[in-house]
């Protein structure tokens, strides 16, 4: 009980800050940091597949709902879900039926790095290939892509150290 009111907790600070704070934060006017989806990063590793994309789209969509960018961020959560599993898996050294949650303090730095540069790197094209929708302005698109990833790692390990500081 109390670790569903811990999720539900993190689900709405994230979304809130994501969509009154971030949203307009436009770092040299391309790097926009998407802090949201430490959410789905975050989340046990034994958590069902079910639970993880409906938890993943429902937060998308809130997102969307927020932000005014219909499905954008639903599609993409959805999709980062659906590769969370395969990317803990070839990062961590610990047999697949171990049960943790991600974060620096359980799998080192090193491997929760080429996790999170991973999956926000997926999240970010498709976020910006969705909402660019034409490859015409490329090296923008490829720039954007880039920065918002860079932004985004950091953002997310340092929530993820601070967090875990005990």
């Amino acid at each position: 009980m109390v670790q569903t009111l811990h999720r539900i907790v993190w689900f709405v600070v994230l979304v809130l800050v994501q969509v009154e704070i971030l949203n307009h934060v436009h770092i040299m006017g391309y790097a926009t940091p998407i802090v949201f989806i430490y959410y789905i990063l975050a989340l046990n590793s034994e958590i069902s597949r079910k639970s993880l994309l409906l938890q993943a789209f429902f937060l998308g969509l809130c997102v969307d709902i927020f932000s005014n960018t219909p499905g954008m961020h639903a599609a993409a959560s959805t999709f980062l879900a659906f590769l969370r599993r395969p990317l803990l898996q070839a990062q961590m050294l610990r047999e697949t039926t171990d049960d943790y949650e991600p974060s620096v303090r359980s799998m080192g730095l090193g491997p929760f790095l080429r996790y999170v540069t991973s999956a926000v790197l997926a999240f970010v094209v498709v976020v910006r290939v969705i909402d660019a929708f034409n490859f015409f302005h490329f090296i923008e698109l490829l720039l954007r892509i880039v920065t918002d990833t860079l932004v985004t790692v950091v953002c997310i390990m340092c929530i993820d150290v601070i967090r875990r500081r005990k």
